[in-house]
């Protein structure tokens, strides 16, 4: 079964958060991380994955902070979840670009594995930050 953990959840929150304060330019982490109630260093832990994968930058000094490093209409969900929680395949036998499985070339059921994981990413694909942002407008952040 894909499950999305707490630490992708909160990478589209950390996300979402930036680009609703995309304005401000750098934001600190801190306000993210009050915002979004989450402590400061499980945040900082995904900061890291998102700047590894040059989603966000960071600045130093007194008004430094993060930001995206594009406008959100420019990310998809699929690749801030995959930064946050790597590969997103439905079995392992997908997880990686080479299937080594010694079972490929005969299992009944790879061809579904690889439509499921088509269909996952082609929805995540076409789901943008922008839309994010503009679906949660009205709503607040959940908690978990």
């Amino acid at each position: 079964m894909l499950k999305i953990s707490t630490k992708g959840r909160y990478a589209l929150r950390i996300m979402i958060d930036l680009a609703h304060h995309v304005e401000e330019g750098p934001v600190s982490l801190r306000a993210v991380a009050e915002r979004q109630n989450v402590t400061l260093k499980y945040m900082e832990s995904i900061m890291s994955l998102l700047l590894r994968e040059e989603l966000v930058i960071s600045s130093r000094g007194k008004s430094g902070g993060y930001k995206l490093t594009r406008a959100p209409k420019d990310y998809d969900v699929y690749e801030i979840l995959h930064a946050a929680e790597g590969n997103l395949a439905p079995v392992q036998c997908l997880a990686t670009s080479v299937n080594d499985c010694p079972l490929q070339g005969t299992c009944p059921t790879l061809p579904m594995w690889k439509g499921l994981d088509n269909i996952v990413q082609e929805y995540l694909k076409g789901y943008t930050l922008d839309q994010l942002l503009r679906e949660g407008e009205n709503s607040q952040f959940c908690e978990n």
